[in-house]
C-alpha cells in the first residue's frame, strides 16, 4: 500500500505558486477576498486556514466578517462591491451559510470571472460542456492533481464517486469523463439512496469517497489494489478526525490511499491559490508556462489539467 501524500504535493505547488507570482506579478500582488457570514467555528478555520496559504505564496487576501442575520440583499451588496474590486481577483463567500440565505443566488451573484471556487453555473456549465475557461472547482480539480503527480493512471479506468454534492460529486464526475490525458475514466456516481452501494465500489478501479458518512467505505467494498482518495473529514465523538474510508481496514487491501488529514484537504487549498492566481493573470494580462492563461475553449492539447501538473 502507498500513502497519497497530499500535504506534500501541496507544498510542491505552493512552491511553484510563490515563485511564479514573484516572478510575474505587476504593480500589485493577486487578490484573494473572503465573505465569512456568523460566527461558525469551523468556518473561521478554514478562513484563517486559507489565509496563510495566500501569505506563503505572496497573495493578498482580506476577509469581510458579517453578522448572522445579514439580509440576502445585504450579502449580494457586499459581493457586488468585491465583484468591481480591482484589487480582488478572487472572491470566496464561505459555506456554509445561515438557513435564512439563499446559497445559490450567493454563487449567481459572484463575478464568474472571480469565482475561484468553480461554483458559479456558468463556470459549472463550462466544465460540463468541456471548456476551460472558466474557473473549475477546487476540491476535484484538487484530486485531479494529485491523481497526476502521484502518476497514477486514470485514463481508461472504472471510477466510482460516492456522493453528488455541487462541491465534489457532481464536478468530480465531469472532470474525470472529459476528452483528453489525464481523464477520459468510464464513471459512475453513486450515492446514500444507491442499493447495493458495495457492489458499485467494489468495481472500482479508483474510488473517490465524498458522501460526508464518517468511515462508511469498509474493506469488503474495495477490491484488491484499487486506488482509494478519501475526501470526507468528520469529527467523531471522541473528538478524531476520520475520512469517509475506514483507514485501518481499506489500506490492507488498496494499492494507494490518501490519508485523513493530510490528503485531499491541502489540495483543495492549493488549488484554490492557484485559481486566484489564475484569475490574476487572466485579468492582468499575464501569460506564465505551466499556468496555461487564456486557454482555447477546449483545446485539451495544453490543459493538463490547465496549470500545476505539466511534469
Amino acid at each position: 500500500m502507498r500513502l497519497i501524500d497530499g500535504k506534500g504535493i501541496a507544498k510542491e505547488i505552493r512552491s511553484e505558486l510563490r515563485q511564479w507570482i514573484a516572478e510575474h506579478k505587476k504593480e500589485r500582488p493577486p487578490g484573494l477576498l473572503f465573505i465569512l457570514v456568523g460566527e461558525d467555528p469551523s468556518s473561521r478555520l478554514y478562513v484563517e486556514m486559507k489565509g496563510r496559504g495566500c501569505r506563503e505564496v505572496g497573495i493578498f487576501s482580506k476577509v469581510v466578517a458579517l453578522p448572522e442575520e445579514v439580509s440576502q440583499q445585504g450579502l449580494i451588496d457586499q459581493i457586488q462591491h468585491a465583484n468591481q474590486d480591482p484589487h480582488i481577483d478572487g472572491l470566496i463567500v464561505q459555506q456554509p451559510l445561515p438557513p435564512n440565505l439563499s446559497l445559490f443566488q450567493v454563487m449567481e451573484s459572484v463575478d464568474p470571472q472571480k469565482d475561484v471556487d468553480g461554483f458559479h453555473p456558468i463556470n459549472m456549465g463550462r466544465l460540463l460542456i468541456g471548456d476551460v475557461s472558466g474557473l473549475l472547482p477546487c476540491t476535484p480539480l484538487g484530486i485531479l492533481t494529485l491523481l497526476k503527480r502521484s502518476h497514477i493512471q486514470v485514463e481508461g479506468r472504472e471510477v466510482v464517486v460516492v456522493g453528488r454534492s455541487h462541491i465534489v460529486g457532481k464536478p468530480m464526475a465531469a472532470l474525470l469523463m472529459q476528452k483528453g490525458e489525464g481523464r477520459n475514466a468510464t464513471v459512475t456516481v453513486a450515492h446514500r439512496a444507491s442499493r447495493d452501494l458495495a457492489s458499485i465500489c467494489y468495481r472500482a478501479d479508483i474510488l473517490i469517497a465524498a458522501v460526508g458518512s464518517p468511515q462508511l467505505i469498509k474493506k469488503e467494498m474495495v477490491k484488491e489494489g484499487a486506488v482509494v482518495i478519501d475526501v470526507g473529514m468528520n469529527r467523531l465523538s471522541d473528538h478524531r478526525l476520520v475520512g469517509d474510508v475506514d483507514f485501518s481496514e481499506v489500506s490492507e487491501k488498496c494499492s494507494a490511499i490518501t490519508p485523513v488529514p493530510g490528503g485531499v484537504g491541502p489540495m483543495t487549498i492549493a488549488t484554490l491559490l492557484a485559481n486566484t492566481f489564475l484569475s490574476y493573470c487572466r485579468r492582468e494580462g499575464i501569460e506564465v508556462e505551466g499556468v496555461k492563461c487564456g486557454l482555447m475553449a477546449g483545446d485539451y492539447s495544453q490543459w493538463d489539467p490547465h496549470y500545476l501538473t505539466n511534469r
